[in-house]
């Protein structure tokens, strides 16, 4: 299992984008003193791959039945997956 932040693509897209642009590093700033820190976290977390193309990613390092949920409307998933050893 493992839980990652996701690709939001439906209603709240676009007040979910102004929030991580525009709040979050701002708020990073305010609170810990530190804007760049959480610019670049919200640019890496729309640099992981969709859920769909992590679920091939998954499957092509030789995982099974995989799966995944997508959680608070895709703003992060629970990807599944089951890998034998024999």
């Amino acid at each position: 299992m493992c839980l990652e932040f996701s690709k939001v693509n439906n209603i709240i897209k676009p007040f979910y984008d102004i929030y991580s642009f525009q709040i979050i590093p701002v708020l990073g700033q305010l609170l810990a003193s530190d804007y760049n820190s959480y610019k670049y976290l919200v640019e890496s977390i729309r640099m992981f791959p969709d859920q769909q193309k992590f679920a091939q990613m998954i499957r092509d390092a030789g995982f099974s039945d995989i799966s995944y949920e997508n959680l608070s409307l895709g703003i992060c998933s629970i990807h599944t997956g089951v890998k034998n050893s024999f």
